[in-house]
């Protein structure tokens, strides 16, 4: 089951390649200058070179101090000034361009956890398909599984894979070395393809134990579902647990029986509400609340943070602000949570000491407000 501290995680990974993404939007930007003012090889005019190359000092310098709030001020109504506005519009624009493309992928990367879900299932199925055709062995007992005709009869599984295109089609070489490399060879396997009277709990014994040990935990699979899915490390847990709860409420009985797919959430329509604001909140956290960061960092140089706490403490301050029935405490807790998996070992203490004194000042300030649930750890 998909749960909120995933969701954060989620969210802190796509900001932090957001974050990326303005780096190298901000280094275009300068290249635009660079170029502009370059000598034109095919230009049969004269070109001051000299001026050139003051122009493009001028203009980059005058890029970066708008950024860094320095004072330094161009001339007004020059080629520098138009050139840097036209930089910093690009800049912004293609920054935007990104924060929607962003915003848009981890939903549907979130999504995805469902069809790694159903193609879990239907590659119990295939599995039977390959012992149905295989002649070297009579595997008739699985074959005719009552937990995977259960699955192949399914109305749910089978809208969806149609849906969403779900299927083995493409990967015949490698589902049947994994039968005859993997399964096949399994002793569990060989022990319960010999029994000529499968009980229903022989049946649920023999998929969950194929789903738990040999799809979840075989190197060769493992490596294929890294190499298919970027987000499968991160994802298999939720993966194999959807698939394992599935397979236990399969009621014994009559296999066109449909059975329940499990949910992404409990609410998965404001789980997505929370991500996405969580999110776009997030990336407005730098601009308005750097200072006060840095002020409550002085010990620390704020430009040597890792990049990784720095995120946390955004995405920690925005949650604080934007969802009023979080409560200040759980919010520190669950990105403390999320620091000690993804950052340095020392960044649970930082992190916990930041955010309770940013939190107490955004409290005194008025910014913080929190209502209904939200006020349970707050008194």
């Amino acid at each position: 089951m998909l749960n909120r501290r995933t969701l954060r995680i989620k969210a802190m990974q796509t900001l932090f390649a957001y974050k990326q993404s303005q780096e190298a939007n901000y280094a275009l930007s300068l290249d635009f200058i660079a170029e502009t003012f370059s000598p034109d090889l095919n230009s049969m005019e004269v070109q001051d070179k000299e001026q050139l190359k003051k122009d493009k000092t001028e203009a980059s310098k005058v890029f970066k101090s708008l950024f860094e709030e320095k004072t330094y001020q161009a001339k007004p109504d020059n080629k520098v000034e138009s050139v840097v506005e036209e930089a910093i519009r690009d800049y912004h624009s293609r920054n935007l361009k990104d924060q929607k493309h962003f915003n848009k992928t981890m939903i549907q990367e979130a999504e995805k956890i469902v069809d790694r879900y159903i193609l879990i299932l239907l590659l119990l199925v295939e599995f039977a398909d390959l012992a149905e055709k295989d002649h070297k062995l009579d595997q008739t007992t699985f074959v005719k599984n009552l937990l995977i005709k259960a699955i192949r009869f399914n109305k749910s599984v089978e809208t969806l894979s149609l849906r969403r295109n779900l299927n083995w089609s493409n990967e015949t070489d490698h589902l049947r070395q994994w039968f005859k490399d993997i399964l096949k060879t399994d002793e569990k396997y060989k022990e319960y393809v010999k029994l000529e009277n499968a009980s229903f709990k022989d049946d649920q014994e023999i998929v969950l134990h194929i789903a738990k040990n040999i799809v979840f935990k075989n190197e060769l699979i493992e490596g294929f579902m890294e190499e298919s899915d970027i987000n499968w490390d991160e994802d298999r847990a939720i993966i194999k647990s959807l698939v394992t709860k599935t397979l236990k409420s399969i009621p014994e009985g009559d296999v066109n029986e449909e059975f329940e797919l499990q949910e992404l959430s409990y609410n998965w329509e404001d789980d997505k509400t929370f991500f996405q604001k969580l999110f776009e909140e997030s990336i407005k956290v730098e601009e308005a609340y750097n200072s006060l960061i840095a002020e409550k960092t002085k010990n620390w140089d704020i430009e040597r943070i890792a990049a990784t706490d720095k995120v946390i403490i955004e995405m920690a301050i925005a949650e604080m602000i934007n969802f009023p029935s979080i409560p200040v405490k759980v919010t520190i807790n669950e990105y403390i949570e999320v620091a000690k998996r993804y950052s340095t070992p020392k960044s649970k203490v930082f992190i916990n000491g930041v955010l309770d004194v940013i939190a107490t000042e955004l409290e005194k300030r008025g910014v913080i407000r929190k209502s209904g649930r939200g006020l349970i750890d707050n008194k």
